[in-house]
């Protein structure tokens, strides 16, 4: 598992703000400690040298999650092996 970042914010809407380390793909499953699934990357916003994601959760989450680490699992971060067809 890739290391995302620390949960700063839980805003009101139930969506958690990640300060990332590396810039997250939208769409991609985040994880906490445990490979317990937290969520879906919903939004990559903020500086390209320190960008944050918005989180969008299935469960409703307390307080207690700020300043949490949560990972992805690394995949491709090219879209090189989606399967696309070529036919027309």
């Amino acid at each position: 598992m890739d290391f995302l970042g620390k949960v700063t914010e839980l805003t009101a809407d139930g969506r958690i703000i990640v300060k990332c380390s590396e810039t997250p793909e939208i769409g991609e499953s985040v994880f906490d400690c445990k490979e317990n699934r937290i969520g879906i990357v919903k939004r990559v916003f903020g500086p390209v040298d320190g960008p944050y994601a918005s989180v969008e959760t299935k469960t409703t989450l307390t307080d207690k999650i700020r300043g949490t680490d949560l990972y992805t699992r690394g995949g491709n971060k090219h879209g090189k092996a989606k399967g696309r067809s070529r036919r027309n």
